[in-house]
């Protein structure tokens, strides 16, 4: 597939065969990583910015890890060390950056829309890493991808259940958009002020008791709750929570016998969901982790190297 666009902002923009077309070249890309030199020249030459103007591990990381296995070079820029801090503009920032020629820029940003600002400006391609509330595209390419490799024939008739604070989760959002366009059934589960306005009209089903939601589901999204959320407010109590809306094995007892387990992280362990869980067989947690930098070097190679023919000689 001749990749069309220059910039990845939100799953909206991709079409199901374009989604299935990112796992085929991440999972070619996952090969190289099982190599005793994890490293292929495919972008060589090329320089990949990383503006993290919020906090972030692993997609940070993993993005910082899938570049240089690409062989590109890649640079780091946090709020706390660019002229954003001394009250510098995002557009004079981002022209800044485009002066000194980088073949892409990786933005995650608190505002929503920052990743399009971008975009709209700027010459080179631009890759959403989370902005806001908004969109979070290459966690759910990577939930995606952790699904694929374990239902290769498809998510048609399967069901998934995102539980926990979907009001607040950009990764929540992205993930609902792409398990819909590849034919899976979703559902939502959590405390009434932690489901967002107009949550009746999305394309899901909506629960408020976890164990009726878990009923025969195929896979259990855990979403991280913002310990901030309960100085607002949203909720009466941590442990309450944790009782009531933290996945544990009970509640799993009606679902699939193969139900997978997932969580973004960082977890809270024993709040979102039981530590047993998170370590358990069926668990993708990791899984997550290692499909993050397969799908941010197939995103890299797609956006950074679009003119390159994919060759993976070591």
């Amino acid at each position: 597939m001749q990749w069309p666009h220059k910039d990845l902002l939100d799953i909206s923009q991709l079409s199901p065969e374009e989604i299935r077309h990112v796992f085929e070249v991440a999972a070619r890309f996952d090969e190289v990583n099982t190599r005793s030199v994890k490293k292929v020249p495919v972008l060589k030459g090329k320089s990949v910015v990383l503006f993290f103007a919020e906090p972030s591990t692993r997609t940070k990381m993993s993005f910082d890890v899938a570049g240089k296995r690409l062989s590109a070079d890649t640079f780091s820029l946090a709020k706390s060390g660019s002229s954003l801090q001394k009250g510098e503009s995002l557009k004079d920032t981002a022209l800044t950056l485009q002066a000194m020629h980088p073949d892409c820029i990786v933005i995650r940003h608190t505002s929503s829309g920052a990743a399009r600002f971008l975009a709209e400006r700027l010459s080179c391609s631009v890759i959403n890493a989370g902005d806001g509330w908004h969109a979070h595209p290459t966690q759910a390419l990577l939930d995606g991808f952790s699904l694929h490799r374990k239902w290769p024939a498809g998510f048609t008739g399967k069901t998934v259940l995102i539980l926990g604070d979907v009001a607040h989760s950009r990764v929540a959002r992205s993930d609902i958009l792409m398990l819909t366009m590849l034919g899976a059934r979703v559902r939502l589960c959590g405390p009434r002020t932690l489901l967002p306005a107009g949550v009746g009209t999305w394309p899901v089903e909506v629960f408020s008791d976890v164990k009726k939601a878990c009923r025969d589901v195929d896979a259990v999204i855990c979403l991280r709750l913002q310990l901030e959320r309960q100085e607002a407010g949203l909720l009466p109590d941590l442990r309450e929570y944790a009782m009531t809306y933290g996945l544990n094995e009970t509640h799993l007892d009606q679902a699939s016998p193969d139900v997978l387990i997932m969580h973004p992280g960082p977890m809270n362990r024993g709040v979102e969901i039981a530590s047993g869980l998170a370590d358990a067989g069926n668990s993708l947690v990791l899984d997550q982790v290692s499909s993050g930098v397969a799908v941010r070097m197939a995103l890299l190679y797609l956006h950074a190297g679009r003119s390159r023919e994919l060759t993976l000689q070591e």
